[in-house]
């Protein structure tokens, strides 16, 4: 039976290597589909600021100990799924300014976010 609540990562299909071989090598890239303005598919893999917002947050209680499920909306535009880490699950909020992370996990990098400034409970 499949572990879900483990990280998906480097495990992952074929077409999620340049995402992940990134990712192992310390940079963060997304892919656009296509151009917000003009619709154009003509797009490069792009390498963000890493900063974002919480968009919406869901915590997952489970023996093993809680951990958060977030959307974050990066400033460039897209929105992401992940984590928060390194604070209280209780304290991650809609509105947290954030910032991307490379975590090494046991099966291949994952990013995460951590907040960014103080943190107000």
């Amino acid at each position: 039976m499949t572990d879900l609540g483990a990280p998906q990562s480097a495990a992952a299909s074929a077409c999620d290597q340049r995402y992940f071989g990134a990712l192992a090598e310390g940079r963060f890239e997304i892919p656009r589909v296509c151009c917000p303005h003009c619709g154009s598919q003509d797009l490069e893999w792009a390498a963000p600021s890493g900063n974002g917002t919480v968009y919406t947050v869901t915590i997952v209680r489970r023996a093993e100990g809680d951990y958060t499920v977030v959307l974050v909306d990066l400033e460039e535009g897209p929105r992401l799924m992940s984590r928060v880490v390194d604070m209280p699950v209780e304290q991650v909020r809609i509105g947290l300014p954030v910032r991307a992370r490379i975590d090494a996990m046991a099966d291949g990098p994952l990013l995460v976010f951590a907040a960014r400034g103080e943190v107000r409970a």
